[in-house]
């Protein structure tokens, strides 16, 4: 039954020698998953975790497994825009080149509760803090082309709306419908990443990993209950990993540059995900409440 449920499978055998990574949100679940993956190939890869010590347990056992011992676990904070800028100074300075960024980490109905900064959390964690470490990496993504950046959303976006009057939560919440929001906000991010980065030899996807067995639930009781109750049918993180991997490897994808993958395919967006105006905006006050100017 799983795996009538689950198809779509990363079938490139590209391999990456020489090339380098970074998965956030790589000590579990789909991100140590495709992190595996890009090590087992080769790549030295960055597994960019809020949890340092778990991310270095999780380095030594991809190192053990693939026999890549060029797996490095890095402390990285979404909920902190020091701890996104002290992140991206370290790997600049250590690193010549980045080919792959997987924006891959995420929270998901939370309680109403702000980042360090003063977003909501969803807003912050799963938008403003990959938008910020893209940003801050984007020079060496330009440096090291072709290279790309995968951003993880989730087909809960068909529900999500860009109140811009209310972008963090203070004049209503729901925690179910503020993950829609900010996934919405992951593809708009990629389609305008995409439109701005044309012709620079960076390409930008966003996917949909499926519903995946793992522990972005964790701050829900309800959703726990639900997600024991009918795993059975959910996703394997490994299966999860399989669109985020289709995205960062497959060759000959950047004719596809801007879209939304699922099962390893294109897929359907919502009417607001394809609303350049939105899209745009979204991208000015972006940069606002981050302090990087405006193009």
């Amino acid at each position: 039954m799983r795996k009538m449920l689950s198809s779509g499978v990363c079938t490139s055998t590209v391999q990456l020698p020489g090339k380098v990574a970074v998965v956030t949100g790589a000590n579990t679940g789909i991100g140590k998953e495709t992190a595996k993956e890009l090590a087992k190939r080769g790549a030295r890869v960055y597994l960019a975790c809020r949890d340092v010590q778990k991310g270095e347990l999780v380095a030594r056992e991809i190192q053990t497994m693939t026999g890549n011992q060029e797996v490095l676990a890095r402390k990285l904070d979404l909920a902190d825009t020091k701890s996104i800028r002290t992140f991206a100074e370290g790997f600049l300075a250590e690193e010549k080149h980045l080919h792959i960024l997987i924006n891959n980490a995420g929270v998901m109905m939370c309680p109403y509760s702000k980042t360090a900064d003063g977003f909501e959390m969803h807003m912050g964690v799963n938008h403003l803090g990959h938008f910020l470490l893209t940003h801050l990496l984007l020079e060496k993504l330009k440096e090291s082309a072709p290279s790309r950046v995968v951003n993880v959303s989730s087909l809960a976006h068909h529900l999500g709306r860009i109140h811009f009057h209310n972008l963090q939560g203070e004049k209503f919440y729901n925690a179910g419908l503020a993950y829609c929001h900010s996934k919405l906000a992951n593809i708009l991010f990629t389609k305008e990443l995409a439109r701005r980065l044309k012709g620079s030899g960076i390409t930008a996807y966003s996917v949909h990993p499926g519903t995946v067995n793992s522990d972005l639930v964790r701050h829900s009781s309800v959703m726990r209950f639900f997600w024991r109750l009918f795993s059975f049918f959910f996703k394997t993180p490994q299966q999860g990993a399989q669109t985020s991997l289709y995205c960062a490897l497959t060759e000959g994808l950047e004719i596809l540059n801007g879209n939304h993958f699922s099962d390893c395919h294109v897929a359907w967006v919502s009417a607001q995900a394809r609303n350049e105006t939105v899209a745009r905006r979204l991208w000015d006050v972006s940069c606002d409440l981050l302090g990087i100017p405006v193009d």
